[in-house]
C-alpha cells in the first residue's frame, strides 16, 4: 500500500478529515462572502503588538500553524491586542492548554489602564480539572471572568482543541464554547450592573466607571505564564455584514 493511501486510510479509522487540515487559519469562500476576517495567518504575528506597546513580547511566537505563549527565562511578557479595534463583530478562536493552564480572551478593551482585564471583559479559558479556577464557576472556561457563569462545562479533554465563539452586537453579548451557548448579559442592564457590583471590577482600583461599558476596543489574548496556543482565529464585523444586506 502507497503512504499517501495508507495515510488516508488512518487518518479516516481516527475520524480525522485529511481534506479539513488546509483550512486552518483560512477563510473559505462563503467565510469570505459573510464578511469574515482573518485575525491570525498562521504564519506571522501581523496585527497584533503587546498591551501598551508597539513590539510583541518575546514570550509570543508562531509554531506550526499556532499562536504561542511559552515563557523563556529573561523574555519579555505580556497579553497581547488586535492592531486593531471593533464594535460590533462575531468572533471565533480556537484554543487548547497544558495541564493546569489559564488564559483569556479579551474583548472591547482600551488602554486606558494598566492592564487589559480593568476594561474589557474576558472570555475565561481554562483546565477547569486542574487549576484551582476551575473550583468557581465564575472563574470557569467560557465565563465572562467574575462576572457571568457559564451555564455548564463543555471543554473538552487536554490536548484537544476547543472553539470559543464570542457575539457582541451593541450591548448584547453572549459567550459560546464548542457550539453551546454558555452566557449572555446586556451591558448596563438591570442583571448586569447587578452582577458587576458584586464582582472586583466594582472597586475605584479596577476602573469602577468604565469596566466592560465600552463598546468598541482591541481583542487581546491573556499571558498568564501558561502554555497557551490559539489558531483559527477569525471575526466578522457586524457592521460591515449589514451594509451588505444581512447579518
Amino acid at each position: 500500500m502507497q503512504r499517501a493511501t495508507l495515510a488516508l486510510v488512518v487518518a479516516l479509522f481516527f475520524g480525522v478529515n485529511p481534506m479539513r487540515a488546509q483550512d486552518v487559519n483560512r477563510l473559505s469562500d462563503e467565510e469570505k462572502s459573510a464578511g469574515w476576517r482573518l485575525l491570525f495567518d498562521g504564519q506571522t504575528t501581523a496585527g497584533w503588538r503587546g498591551y501598551k506597546a508597539k513590539a510583541m513580547p518575546a514570550s509570543w511566537r508562531v509554531e506550526n500553524g499556532s499562536l504561542l505563549s511559552r515563557h523563556q527565562p529573561g523574555q519579555s511578557s505580556g497579553d497581547i491586542i488586535t492592531a486593531d479595534q471593533f464594535d460590533d463583530f462575531e468572533l471565533i478562536i480556537d484554543w487548547k492548554m497544558t495541564k493546569g493552564g489559564n488564559s483569556g480572551v479579551f474583548y472591547r478593551a482600551t488602554e486606558e489602564y494598566q492592564h487589559a482585564w480593568q476594561s474589557g471583559p474576558e472570555f475565561q479559558i481554562l483546565d477547569n480539572q486542574h487549576h484551582i479556577d476551575g473550583l468557581n464557576p465564575l472563574s470557569s472556561a467560557g465565563a465572562c471572568y467574575a462576572v457571568f457563569a457559564p451555564a455548564k462545562d463543555v471543554t473538552k479533554p487536554l490536548g484537544q482543541w476547543n472553539r470559543a465563539r464570542i457575539l457582541a452586537n451593541g450591548k448584547h453579548v453572549e459567550h459560546w464554547l464548542n457550539g453551546e451557548k454558555l452566557l449572555e448579559y446586556d451591558i448596563g442592564s438591570n442583571r448586569w450592573l447587578g452582577h458587576v457590583k458584586t464582582s472586583k471590577f466594582f472597586a475605584s482600583a479596577y476602573g469602577q466607571s468604565t469596566w466592560g461599558r465600552s463598546l468598541k476596543g482591541h481583542v487581546g489574548l491573556q499571558d498568564y505564564g501558561g502554555a497557551i496556543e490559539f489558531r483559527n482565529i477569525k471575526i466578522r464585523p457586524l457592521n460591515a455584514a449589514a451594509n451588505r444586506g444581512g447579518q
